[in-house]
């Protein structure tokens, strides 16, 4: 009798860990959640924008093949489905997509470890007589972007300055996407980084926007921002950095030349969203 008991008792306390908060049940075996480890960092930290500079189905063959993969791929304007833009999920998020490639942000590389990446069917650049000129997105595009980019920046906690373009992680190799896409209407939409513009002019100060400053203060303010900046770099190197940043940040030139709006969105950025 006290065997049967005994044995009740046990099986209503066991039930009773079970449906304990943080006593997950498996087939087998009980997992005890309920006390996590404080030396634990989230997989992914960053979010990377690309273009494809190439049409859907090519863009959609060469993502799927065996050298180059990404999460998602957005068609240029995406097919409609009960109302609803239809976008590629091309590698699950939980696992690594092949992406940024030789890659840097904030002290980080091997940023396809931490990252998921969305590829936007987009021609890219075409040159003509020396210049270099950037097909323009599809606001639908956009417009299925947004909702996508605001899901996984929730979802991972992704810091607005770790949104950030494939030329950001990679200057020397990238331009995409390039000086026509939306940053700024994607921060308004909470999806990234954006200056504040009162205390651009703040630092500023009264200077002419492009103004000549020192190249090596601007790559200073541009590294502690994030940038890769190494101190054996060209000059042509340098340029590249600043301008991946100018495209980002100051789209309406982009040449690579450090002059006084450049370095004033530089520090506004680094009042606003802390340095590397």
């Amino acid at each position: 009798m006290k065997r049967g008991v005994w044995l009740v008792a046990l099986t209503l306390l066991l039930a009773g860990c079970a449906g304990e908060k943080g006593i997950v049940d498996k087939a087998g075996y009980q997992l005890d959640t309920r006390r996590q480890a404080q030396a634990a960092y989230p997989r992914i930290k960053v979010l990377v924008i690309h273009y494809t500079a190439d049409d859907f189905d090519s863009s959609l063959a060469t993502l799927t093949d065996k050298n180059v993969s990404s999460h998602y791929l957005i068609p240029a304007v995406p097919p409609l489905y009960g109302g609803k833009p239809r976008i590629w999920q091309l590698v699950p998020e939980h696992d690594l997509a092949w992406h940024a490639g030789i890659s840097y942000w904030r002290g980080a590389t091997r940023i396809n470890d931490t990252s998921i990446g969305i590829e936007l069917e987009n021609r890219g650049w075409q040159q003509s007589a020396g210049t270099k000129y950037f097909a323009p997105f599809e606001p639908a595009q956009i417009q299925a972007l947004i909702p996508l980019a605001k899901e996984i920046v929730t979802r991972y906690d992704i810091k607005p300055q770790n949104v950030v373009a494939h030329a950001d992680i990679a200057p020397q190799r990238k331009d995409d996407p390039g000086p026509l896409f939306p940053w700024r209407e994607l921060a308004a939409q909470g999806i990234g980084a954006w200056p504040d513009a009162a205390r651009v002019t703040f630092y500023l100060a009264g200077r002419a926007p492009h103004a000549p400053v020192d190249p090596a203060i601007l790559l200073d303010l541009l590294a502690r921002y994030g940038y890769e900046v190494k101190p054996t770099m060209t000059q042509r190197e340098q340029q590249r950095v600043v301008m991946a940043f100018q495209m980002h940040f100051r789209p309406a030139l982009w040449n690579g030349v450090a002059d006084a709006e450049t370095q004033a969105i530089a520090e506004a950025l680094l009042e606003k969203y802390g340095q590397d």
